[in-house]
């Protein structure tokens, strides 16, 4: 499990601008991105394996264009549960908070890409703790909840 891909953006709703490293920062997200902040959704994680799924579908979207923060290769986001912490990079640890999400009004990447998988496929975390991270980093399981502790919150 790596990153393929990160991406902020200055605004909600828009594709995200990939940029090679970054720094997580504990209890706020990824430095200078818009979901940043004092809530349970401050990084999204979206899988390369979705993101090439969809350009074979015929949409043409790239890393970034369904705004999520981080792009991965290895992991299939819908078997994490909820509450499980991973290490990304050599020291970030994030916590899975929400699997999928709502989408109440089709967004600017709706209309741009023709379609978004992340209210579908993509998952959120919070930053328990920072550090800097690269495309290349990898990706580790640390702990994850025992089975009847798991939710899956589709908010």
């Amino acid at each position: 499990m790596k990153i393929e891909s990160i991406a902020v953006s200055r605004k909600k709703g828009t594709r995200k601008t990939r940029v090679d490293e970054t720094e997580l920062i504990a209890d706020h997200g990824l430095e200078g991105d818009a979901h940043a902040g004092p809530w349970h959704r401050q990084v999204s994680f979206l899988s390369s394996e979705s993101i090439q799924k969809a350009r074979e579908k015929g949409l043409d979207v790239t890393f970034g264009d369904f705004a999520e923060n981080i792009a991965t290769s290895g992991i299939d986001w819908q078997m994490v549960p909820i509450g499980t912490k991973l290490r990304v990079g050599e020291t970030a640890m994030v916590e899975i908070t929400q699997i999928g999400k709502e989408c109440h009004n089709r967004c600017a990447i709706y209309y741009m890409a023709g379609d978004c998988i992340m209210p579908r496929e993509g998952i959120f975390a919070k930053v328990l703790s920072g550090g800097r991270i690269k495309c290349g980093d990898p990706i580790t399981i640390i702990e994850q909840p025992d089975a009847g502790e798991e939710g899956r919150d589709k908010k």
